[in-house]
């Protein structure tokens, strides 16, 4: 165990009362000077927001940031991101958005009538606060931001409120019909899991009677019978378009004139680039600044590169909201791309491309001929079994690694190839191809899913990009029709002998297919034509693997470029005396690129089997990052982590033994608990017998839950089925980033028991988690961690029990000056109020000192003693910050 003594300063900041109840908070950040939050519910129109207002620095004046949250999340989500905002000056509010979190009110998709009025009423409350930057009286500067959800409504806010002066929206929709009724086809899974979602009825927020009982949960009536009517007709109708398109940014397209950094996810069936393609273009038009970044992930998984996004987005409001020309806000269009793996550790790399102008989905195109007569297939009755493209929670960024989870039936789908590729040509954007169909069915329509896959050299090996797919509904077939199919936009390379395949489907899982049988008849009447965006300037790749089996004359090139471009280690020889200890960590020290400080410094410690370990330690000290090192997501800049002996790299063969928790899974809602468990588990690609689905479920007690549709789950039992999947295989080293969060106090009680249990059983579990008092019931061992390094180690009891903090209990109340005398007594380091009497640090003195120093000055002391709650030991470890 290694001790480092706490770093302790004054802070003292004069705070305006907001009006009403609202409560400061000091928030620990990992820079001077600290962040201050205060929290507040604000009556708006009947319905009490949620909100959270964050502000740092001096007290002149400065830009404001809304920032919003994601479909079923709340304010909570983004506090993060707030509090960087903060610190980059400016004044930032959230909320939680009507029917979630603790706002009341009924969830209206962004109705311009009720959420988007709320946001004009925040942009009004914003322009009173003395700290807020005005441009004008009752008009301050103000930038809107957000993902998904909070996305739409950063373009919604500028589209109807003239005030707003800059948009970061991040992964969201344009139209929301287009997005959930494209091509006249319905999106069922995905609208499954937008009303799952919005089903759970905890917090502030109630539903209507009725609603709930139609399983709509918090959602306005009108857009319950929307949903109720279209998935029990399988067809979108007319005025349920109308009902998205009214409350979709495309409405008030004309009128957002702001500059706009468009944020859209590559491995994302919910909201395509299509619906990125469509602001931009529309944007562009109306004259406003538009920079566009797509990046590796979206809300199918992936790689959502949050940091550098964040990052890019406070740039962003740096240069059109501070008006600082001298920020540079990133190219005009930037697209991450997956380099692979690099051979030397098993990492996954992401390239930038970039260019001075958006290209569109359509630049310079090239054409492909498909070979293949017309093909003839079937629409089985009831539409299943399904074909699968896209799952949400699984899949996100494995095509660009060549792995690939789509399936099509025999005799469901046609296809048809072209000529191998002789040299490599990179899609960016939306292919397209015109065929004609034919349709049995009784009113000639058909639905089709088509996609283009990439084709390995042996012909059976195939890759879906991205695993998107289109729908479309072709009408008044019986005869037959032409129509041109446009394909999903992406970015992807087809390697020299590959090839592309054009496949149409007869169903899909993601989607709503006429349940009657009928049969299809597709046949191709022109080439595939791919954009590829010739003007992108690409990042060189990493070397490939074959460079280092060269002979001694390639080996000596080879390392003379080692040299001068970037530093590879080969893993170390595992070590025979840790391979019974779950995790040992040494010297570990990490800094991001382009910054000035470490997020992990010098970080050391060992956990033993059996144990419950806690993670702990105030925003900014590293907690994350070290979790994310221990994973094998990214890699240390110094020292090493090895688990049961073998150094952790990304792809470590070792990392079979770890199961990991970090982010509410992404489960099917109308599947059942055990189902979404096997088809997880199905996606690994390991055996079956290997998952040891009774032992988690067991350990995990979902009891005969787990028969039952996901969409019938508390939040409490969503997350312990997310802690059954984190488990299966039954993994020796268990790690939950935050798994009580959202959970109510007997949730929380059976989480702490499902941790318990686990490691009875001999593995061992590490959790990190801001419920002080859970940490204390539930571990055995805390690691505490500030600023990137370690304060303390050590198992649970020694940690509350440490000497140099000292509970005064007291009979009686003091004043204020008298505890101030006391902090300035020799040999005492500081003194605050606590529960049950005073907490005082020494600081060179000791007990018996203090004592008489205390009877001195006629303090009522009825006991002095070692501290034994966590909570304490905590601020004074890390000097009064919050968790």
């Amino acid at each position: 165990m290694r001790l480092r003594l706490p770093r302790w300063a004054a802070v003292t900041a004069v705070l305006a009362v907001l009006a009403g109840a609202g409560t400061w908070t000091a928030v620990a950040s990992d820079e001077p000077p600290p962040v201050h939050r205060a929290d507040k519910a604000l009556d708006i129109d009947g319905v009490r927001l949620d909100t959270s207002y964050f502000t740092s620095g001096g007290d002149g004046r400065r830009p404001a940031v809304l920032l919003g949250h994601g479909f079923g999340g709340s304010k909570n989500d983004v506090r993060a991101q707030a509090e960087q905002l903060a610190r980059d000056g400016y004044a930032v509010l959230t909320w939680s958005a009507r029917g979630f979190g603790d706002s009341t009110g009924e969830i209206g998709l962004n109705d311009p009538d009720h959420e988007v009025a709320d946001v004009r009423k925040l942009i009004d409350w914003l322009a009173d606060r003395p700290e807020v930057l005005l441009d004008k009286a009752g008009d301050p500067r103000v930038g809107v931001t957000g993902a998904s959800y909070g996305g739409a409504i950063s373009l919604l806010a500028a589209g109807h409120d003239p005030r707003v002066d800059a948009i970061a929206p991040q992964i969201t929709y344009w139209n929301l019909a287009d997005a959930l009724f494209p091509n006249g086809v319905f999106k069922k899974l995905w609208a499954g899991i937008f009303f799952s979602a919005g089903d759970q009825r905890g917090g502030a927020g109630k539903a209507d009677a009725k609603a709930a009982a139609d399983g709509c949960g918090r959602f306005t009536a009108e857009l319950c019978s929307l949903y109720q009517r279209v998935a029990v007709g399988g067809k979108p109708d007319a005025a349920a378009r109308a009902l998205l398109e009214a409350r979709s940014p495309s409405a008030v397209g004309a009128d957002i004139k702001v500059p706009a950094l468009i944020v859209q996810g590559q491995s994302d069936s919910l909201f395509t680039l299509a619906q990125s393609d469509a602001m931009a273009r529309t944007l562009t038009a109306n004259g406003a600044p538009v920079a566009v970044d797509w990046i590796a992930g979206g809300h199918d998984g992936g790689d959502r590169e949050t940091e550098r996004v964040e990052r890019r987005i406070s740039t962003w409001f740096d240069r059109w909201l501070k008006r600082d020309t001298s920020a540079d806000t990133g190219p005009a269009f930037r697209v991450s791309r997956t380099g692979g793996v690099d051979s030397t550790d098993g990492q996954a790399t992401l390239r930038a491309a970039t260019a001075d102008r958006y290209p569109g989905l359509t630049a310079a195109t090239e054409t492909f001929a498909l070979a293949g007569p017309p093909q003839t297939f079937a629409n089985p009755a009831g539409a299943a079994p399904p074909a699968i493209s896209a799952v949400p929670g699984l899949g996100g960024g494995l095509s660009g690694l060549g792995v690939g989870l789509s399936l099509d039936f025999p005799g469901q789908h046609a296809r048809f190839d072209a000529k191998p590729q002789t040299g490599a040509v990179r899609i960016t954007g939306t292919p397209t191809v015109r065929v004609k169909v034919t349709s049995t069915a009784a009113d000639g329509s058909a639905v089709l899913f088509a996609k283009v896959y990439d084709v390995g050299p042996d012909g059976r090996q195939q890759v879906l990009p991205s695993q998107l797919v289109t729908p479309v509904r072709v009408e008044d077939a019986k005869a037959g029709r032409s129509v041109t199919l446009t394909l999903p936009a992406i970015d992807h390379e087809v390697e020299a002998g590959h090839r592309l395949r054009l496949v149409l489907a007869a169903t899909d899982l993601g989607y709503a297919s006429p349940t009657v049988p009928a049969g299809y008849t597709v046949a191709v009447e022109g080439p595939l034509t791919v954009p590829t965006a010739p003007g992108l300037d690409t990042q060189a790749a990493a070397l490939p693997w074959w460079v280092w089996g060269l002979p001694l004359l390639g080996l000596a090139v080879a390392a003379a470029l080692l040299l001068t471009a970037r530093r590879r280690t080969t893993a170390p020889a595992p070590d025979p005396e840790l391979t019974s200890v779950p995790l040992q960590i040494t010297g570990l020290s990490k800094k991001y690129a382009g910054g000035d400080r470490y997020s992990v410094k010098d970080l050391s410690f060992r956990v033993e089997q059996g144990q419950v370990l806690g993670l702990l330690g105030p925003n900014g000290a590293g907690k994350t990052t070290t979790l994310r090192m221990l994973m094998g997501l990214i890699r240390p800049d110094e020292g090493e982590i090895r688990v049961f002996g073998q150094a952790i790299r990304p792809g470590a063969p070792v990392l079979s033994r770890v199961g990991s928790f970090v982010e509410g899974a992404g489960f099917l809602p109308h599947l059942s608990g055990r189902e979404n468990l096997e088809l997880y588990w199905k996606a690994t690609g390991r055996p079956a017998e290997d998952a040891h689905v009774d032992d988690a479920l067991r350990i995990a007690n979902l009891g005969s839950a787990l028969e039952r549709a996901v969409r019938t789950y508390s939040q409490g039992m969503r997350q312990r089925l997310a802690i059954a999947q984190a488990m299966l295989g039954l993994p020796d080293l268990l790690i939950l980033d935050e798994p009580t969060n959202g959970l109510d106090p007997p949730q929380i009680r059976e989480m702490r028991e499902v941790m318990i249990r686990y490691a009875a059983e001999g593995r061992t579990v590490i959790v990190s988690s801001h419920l002080l008092a859970e940490v204390e019931q539930s571990c055995t061992h805390l690691v505490v961690m500030d600023r990137g390094q370690l304060v303390q180690a050590g198992p649970v009891a020694e940690i509350t029990g440490s000497g140099d903090t000292l509970l005064v209990t007291l009979d009686g109340d003091v004043d204020d000056p008298l505890v101030e005398k006391i902090g300035a007594l020799p040999g005492v380091g500081s003194a605050a109020r606590a529960d049950g009497g005073l907490l005082v640090r020494l600081d060179g003195g000791d007990a018996t000192a203090l004592i008489g120093d205390l009877v001195r000055l006629d303090v009522p002391l009825t006991g002095v003693g070692p501290h034994r709650r966590l909570e304490d030991a905590f601020l004074t470890l890390i000097g009064g910050g919050a968790a």
